[in-house]
């Protein structure tokens, strides 16, 4: 996981405390410790009666920690990013909803896929083998971690606050990141690298670089 303090990745064994039952299921706290920052992290859970976790809330620190979203990524991207980001911490359903809405969108209007359910779209942009390796697994992965095709309106709308599996709303966010770094900010660092290199070379009395 990635450490909401410093947030480098880190693989600390969550260890989880019962605390008490109560009508919404079996009560944790689990906490664990980051190797990089040596901060505790600590969540307050809680578990039906099958073990399957229902809800999740961060207690420290209050609102994980993830970088600034770039210039250079679409506002109206932007903004569900941002939004997903601040209630992670209250409500992984919320955020995971509000991700999964933004995920979609980005699929749709930079992938340019067909408009289906979120799993079908995810599929269809990994069979065409156009992102690295490294987006692509953590994208397979939202899609394997969501079991979008066991919920049924989880498949249909990716807008509802529905059941959340574990791990998924962080993987939404960073798979988010990359695709923003893959679509947006590495384009936009690469042509400002080339504009820089062209004046040079203007000014060198050199030729342009070929297209």
């Amino acid at each position: 996981m990635k450490c909401p303090h410093c947030t480098i990745a880190f693989h600390d064994k969550e260890q989880g405390q019962h605390i008490e039952a109560d009508e919404e299921g079996q009560w944790y706290a689990g906490v664990c410790r980051c190797s990089s920052c040596q901060k505790l992290v600590v969540r307050l859970y809680s578990c039906n009666e099958y073990g399957t976790e229902i809800t999740s809330y961060l207690v420290r620190p209050k609102v994980a920690a993830r970088g600034p979203v770039s210039v250079d990524v679409p506002a109206k991207y932007a903004e569900d990013y941002r939004e997903a980001c601040l209630v992670f911490a209250d409500s992984a359903k919320a955020s995971a909803a509000l991700s999964r809405r933004c995920l979609q969108l980005v699929l749709r209007d930079e992938a340019k896929v067909k408009p289906q359910d979120l799993s079908k779209e995810i599929q269809e942009l990994l069979d065409r083998a156009t992102l690295p390796s490294h987006i692509a697994e953590s994208l397979d992965a939202v899609r394997n971690i969501g079991n979008f095709a066991a919920h049924a309106i989880k498949s249909k709308s990716t807008g509802e606050i529905v059941p959340v599996e574990a791990g998924e709303a962080e993987w939404n966010l960073d798979v988010l990141e990359s695709l923003f770094d893959f679509y947006f900010v590495a384009p936009a660092r690469t042509k400002a690298r080339k504009a820089a290199l062209e004046m040079k070379l203007s000014d060198a009395g050199k030729p342009k670089l070929k297209k």
